[in-house]
């Protein structure tokens, strides 16, 4: 009996995107075709206006190509309605930002909560175990209760990471996610990211940085809208992870994995 292929958990075949801007028209994307394998690492790198925060927003469903097709698993999401794209992106989807997009008004864990919210669900106790036992798997189970304001840049970050991650999501997409950390932060942020890679996480960033690209294990370089060079890196000799991400990850997800439908309608809020 053949070993039956396992499917890439993302591919783009032929996508172009342009965009109409009175009488330019300026073409973003111009024929990408890529595939990206689970449990991968990947960074795509080029210049200013290459096309690379393009593809990442079409990824994350955030925007539609003007042609080609995009394959989230065996779907093709490319020309989804809005609400369908909603519900991929809150299901399948977490989202890294180089300006963290915290709200302000909220703690730790609440922002964390955040992505449960536009998935539908009530928040309840265990909704609430849960994003804390993220926030104590990123190194923020002192910090439960402080907001934004109160916290470094690392540790915005590393909450923006705990979110993406309760959805228990296929792919986490990451843009510029050490952009504005200086060189220690950064190296701490990279370190988790990998341990979540190495826990079995699917990444996709978007970089200008040579050394942060250096931590992923394949490198896309795009230029004008088009696929430059797509190569492998050597794998870096890393210090050991400094927390237990690699230990404690497969539990948290394993515990509750992603709510089911009875969650979402029938969980009583307790906030």
């Amino acid at each position: 009996m053949q070993n039956r292929i396992k499917a890439p958990i993302a591919r783009v075949v032929d996508l172009v995107k342009r965009y109409y801007l009175e009488s330019v028209t300026v073409s973003a994307l111009s024929g990408v075709s890529l595939e990206f394998a689970e449990g991968d690492f990947i960074a795509l790198m080029g210049p200013s206006g290459s096309g690379k925060s393009t593809l990442l927003n079409l990824l994350g469903c955030l925007d539609r190509p003007t042609s080609g097709e995009y394959y989230l698993g065996h779907d093709n999401v490319a020309y989804m309605e809005d609400d369908d794209l909603s519900d991929v992106r809150s299901r399948y989807i977490g989202f890294i930002f180089q300006s963290y997009n915290l709200l302000a008004q909220y703690t730790v864990v609440e922002n964390i909560e955040v992505p449960l919210l536009y998935q539908g669900a009530r928040l309840n106790a265990k909704t609430r175990e849960r994003c804390i036992s993220l926030a104590e798997m990123v190194g923020l189970g002192n910090r439960l209760d402080h907001r934004p304001m109160q916290l470094s840049g690392g540790q915005q970050q590393r909450v923006a990471i705990a979110r993406a991650l309760v959805n228990d999501p296929h792919v986490i997409l990451a843009d510029e996610p050490t952009g504005n950390l200086d060189s220690k932060t950064s190296d701490e942020i990279m370190m988790l990211l990998t341990e979540l890679n190495k826990a079995g996480k699917t990444i996709i960033m978007v970089t200008h940085e040579n050394d942060i690209a250096s931590w992923a294990r394949r490198v896309v370089r795009m230029r004008d809208g088009r696929v430059e060079s797509d190569e492998r890196n050597k794998p870096v000799p890393l210090a050991p992870p400094t927390g237990d991400v690699a230990d404690v990850l497969p539990q948290v997800l394993a515990a509750d994995g992603m709510l089911d439908q009875t969650d979402i309608a029938d969980a009583e809020s307790d906030r």
